[in-house]
């Protein structure tokens, strides 16, 4: 995470606003195909985790040369639709200043195929996670954050157009993350071993599974990559770069919970299988906790002064970005307690309910946040819209999978409600105390400190009292306390 926001600093340096904004934005209409890529893992992941809990490495094996085939076909139509739809749309409907339009095209070519390359990498990393194997997934991960740290300091000398050289120095990154799971996969599970399979029946149950889920993705797609296309339509370059650095800033806090669920989920999906509800629901409430805790210990200390930490990040602070952070650092920790709820749906396989209400709710981001540019509101207000649809989701979720599952809802809105007041205490606290008056590293660094005692000791009250007890155990047992 820390390499990553360092990066992002450097790039918008080395780019410059206008181009750093113009390779999120033209970036943006790939990523709103290639949002495919997480439902088509979630699925992936939900199939294999499930054989392997049975126990059946035959039928694992058919289902991995099933998802290759499906997912390198799909991978193909999807392209097909990005060089003619949108090819057009990129040319003709966004706001490019006219001598960059070549290098957009560019920075567009190679964004299609480096989401070939993730496309069919995609079962090789679902089955690493089925087992269990974050080790694995966890050096992946480091390797290609520091390979992100070399583009830096490879682009910095280039005397070529920096935005194109940038554009192929990530796909040849994307290329060799893609690679490194294919070929560990290959040396250590024989399931991987691919072969022509094809069963209509499956595909049939696979992609109806996945098109459902396909939904849920798209909608919160279109909430991040459609109003950062609408604000291109109603403002500038300028503003896309500004949100960027907002999301850019919250997608590597979230990388916290969103990294420790990918653990979790494996252990959801297994639970299901063998009808372990009780055991699951603990579970779901248990991660709810810790993927909220976990994004709060960046979280509040960056509230505290998003301002001074951003001058101290930025050579030069976009319009808007201080305000744009905070607002999606906000949204950041409410969407931190959607993963145990998914993950539980997906296990059932039955979502077409779940994730049809679900995703008519993020997608009204859209028309309400267009609504509200067609009426001069600043670019920012489409972070509240986004705010108050995400927090009625939490219990709109909860409520669909107490039909679905039994699921307790008083109970999860119970916690909810704690989670809440925590938040507000906190926020209330990096408002109007002392924690507003952030000036330096040294006054950060002991608001940090001070901010995390507090966080601490608050999350701990809520916690269930055999999890409490565990951990005075085991960090008594670390430091070697009789």
């Amino acid at each position: 995470m820390g390499i990553s926001l360092y990066t992002v600093r450097a790039i918008l340096d080395i780019l410059g606003v206008v181009d750093y904004g113009i390779y999120n934005v033209v970036g943006g209409v790939v990523t709103m195909f290639a949002f495919m890529n997480r439902t088509l893992s979630t699925s992936s992941q939900r199939y294999f985790s499930i054989e392997l809990a049975h126990g059946d490495k035959e039928r694992l094996n058919k289902w991995f040369c099933l998802n290759i085939t499906s997912f390198l076909i799909l991978g193909l139509l999807i392209t097909f639709l990005l060089e003619t739809v949108g090819l057009w749309f990129v040319n003709t409907q966004m706001t490019i200043p006219q001598e960059r339009m070549l290098a957009a095209n560019v920075v567009y070519q190679l964004s299609i195929i480096s989401f070939l390359f993730h496309i069919v990498s995609v079962p090789y990393m679902a089955l690493v996670i089925a087992h269990e194997r974050m080790n694995i997934f966890a050096y992946i991960g480091v390797a290609e954050a520091l390979g992100r740290l070399a583009i830096v300091f490879i682009l910095l000398p280039m005397p070529y157009d920096k935005l194109i050289v940038y554009g192929i120095l990530v796909l040849l990154l994307s290329f060799a993350t893609s690679v490194s799971y294919v070929i560990y996969c290959w040396r250590n599970y024989p399931e991987s071993k691919y072969y022509w399979y094809w069963n209509t029946v499956e595909v049939k149950e696979l992609f109806g599974f996945s098109g459902w889920h396909f939904m849920g993705t798209f909608s919160t797609t279109c909430r991040s990559q459609g109003i950062n296309i609408l604000l291109n339509m109603f403002f500038n370059p300028v503003v896309n770069a500004a949100r960027a650095i907002a999301f850019q800033v919250m997608t590597h806090i979230m990388l916290l919970s969103s990294n420790f669920f990918t653990a979790i989920k494996p252990q959801v999906y297994k639970a299901y299988a063998k009808q372990e509800m009780e055991e699951m629901f603990r579970l779901l409430m248990r991660s709810t906790i810790i993927c909220v805790f976990l994004v709060s210990v960046v979280i509040y200390p960056l509230l505290a002064d998003t301002g001074f930490i951003l001058g101290l990040w930025l050579k030069e602070v976009p319009d808007y970005a201080v305000l744009f952070t905070q607002l999606a650092l906000i949204n950041g920790l409410i969407d931190a307690t959607d993963g145990p709820l998914i993950s539980a749906a997906l296990a059932t396989g039955k979502i077409r309910k779940y994730m049809l209400i679900i995703s008519l709710l993020i997608w009204a981001n859209l028309p309400i946040s267009y609504v509200a540019l067609r009426l001069g509101c600043e670019p920012t207000a489409t972070m509240f819209i986004s705010i108050v649809i995400s927090y009625l989701s939490m219990f709109v979720r909860a409520w669909l999978l107490k039909g679905l599952m039994g699921f307790p809802f008083i109970q999860y809105s119970v916690l909810i409600a704690k989670l809440t007041v925590i938040s507000v205490v906190l926020m209330l606290g990096v408002k109007y105390t002392v924690f507003d008056q952030v000036d330096s590293l040294m006054s950060f660094a002991l608001v940090s400190i001070l901010l995390w005692i507090i966080m601490t000791i608050l999350y701990a009250s809520i916690i269930d009292r055999g999890d409490r007890k565990f951990i005075i155990r085991f960090v008594e047992k670390k430091l070697k306390i009789k």
